[in-house]
């Protein structure tokens, strides 16, 4: 046994130097969550490891003390103390439990003040470390549309929008407010900030900077479908002036962003390549979110308004029209209904000289606490009070 042992040892270092021609690939690791770019970014780093080192201030201690007790009261160490009727110790008991309430309360208090202070929804204070935002400076506004798959970044304040390419100023707060087509998907720029959800009919919103000028990596972190592999872009960090001549390259492409455009655009495909549209459709990213790009498509807002005020009843179930991929509605399944919506609404005739609209006849019932706004109480007329059109 001891032959074979120092035979061992003698051969351990020449497997170790075979090896090392495989160290080189370690500099392929990227280590851009504890080096990022942007202040949100450090900060949430900074978030990250003062969670673990309070963590292994108990963590080290039971591993340490497992690995001591473990070697000091082995069988064949007959010098270790022994007290075979030991139950108790006050003094114990105190460093067992103090130690990981003090944690545990530390702990707390970071993770609430991270949780407020780092709120994607909520603006940021500052560009970096003692350096406030300027008000003379109005943040960079960027609205995000996750589409099957590929990234739409729309530029309300410059009117242009880019597809798979995002570009920001140094040191300019930017407002994203992100959308989705059709499923959940999250946006994520490792070196700007974390991860937000994109999800359709509604708006999430994430407030980064980015304080040093490159080409970061941005991506999908929430599978989505057979491209998800694809959804990644670059995100530019420039300079005021290196922004400006960007934003006048998007304006010179020529092609304009508008619902028919968007419409195509937003077909299912893969490893889509850079685009650039120098004109947008100032209403298109609110008729994206509220699902109605579609002419003459019912907006989410304003059925919701109208929900609010007493509804439409059965006519607005079938409200929204489904999307032409969408499964079992439109990939050809014969267990997808026909697409319907509410075409138009029929009021009720100002100056009728109908015989079912005069009052004095009409015996209404107390429909109470039901309210309606500008809707004829139900069971008041004998004709449908509004019509479905097919698609």
């Amino acid at each position: 046994m001891g032959t074979r042992s120092l035979s061992f040892v003698r051969r351990t270092p020449w497997r170790l130097l075979a090896l090392a021609p495989l160290l080189p690939l370690l500099a392929g690791c990227n280590t851009v969550v504890l080096k990022p770019s942007g202040d949100v970014a450090a900060q949430q780093r900074d978030l990250l490891i003062e969670s673990t080192g309070l963590m292994l201030l108990v963590i080290i201690p039971v591993m340490v003390l497992t690995v001591f007790f473990a070697w000091k009261y082995r069988e064949s160490n007959k010098n270790a103390r022994y007290e075979p009727d030991w139950d108790h110790s006050t003094q114990l008991e105190l460093v067992v439990w103090a130690g990981p309430l003090l944690v545990i309360i530390w702990l707390g208090a970071i993770t609430w003040m991270g949780t407020h202070i780092l709120d994607p929804y909520r603006q940021i204070a500052r560009i970096a470390p003692d350096q406030p935002v300027f008000s003379s400076k109005p943040p960079l506004q960027v609205e995000v549309v996750a589409l099957d798959w590929k990234w739409l970044f729309i530029y309300p304040q410059y009117g242009v929008a880019s597809v798979n390419e995002l570009a920001a100023p140094v040191d300019r707060p930017i407002d994203f407010n992100i959308t989705s087509s059709s499923v959940m998907n999250s946006f994520y720029i490792p070196a700007l900030a974390g991860q937000i959800y994109a999800m359709p009919g509604m708006v999430t919103q994430l407030h980064a900077v980015i304080n040093a000028p490159g080409n970061y990596d941005g991506f999908s972190a929430n599978y989505s479908g057979a491209g998800f592999s694809g959804m990644q872009f670059r995100f530019h960090g420039q300079s005021a002036s290196d922004f400006d001549q960007w934003t006048q390259k998007l304006k010179s492409a020529g092609n304009t962003l508008d619902r028919d455009a968007y419409k195509q655009l937003e077909k299912p495909s893969e490893n889509v390549p850079v685009s650039y549209y120098g004109s947008v459709a100032p209403d298109l990213y609110h008729a994206i979110v509220n699902l109605c790009v579609d002419t003459g498509k019912m907006c989410q807002d304003e059925m919701m308004r109208i929900d609010a005020k007493g509804g439409l009843g059965l006519e607005g179930v079938n409200n929204l029209v489904p999307l032409t991929y969408d499964k079992f509605a439109r990939r050809g399944s014969v267990f997808g209904p026909e697409p319907s919506y509410v075409a138009s609404l029929c009021e009720r005739p100002k100056n009728s000289e109908l015989s079912f609209w005069n009052q004095d006849t009409l015996q209404l019932r107390d429909m109470s606490p039901l309210r309606g706004a500008g809707l004829p109480a139900p069971g008041t007329s004998p004709e449908p009070t509004s019509s479905l059109s097919p698609l």
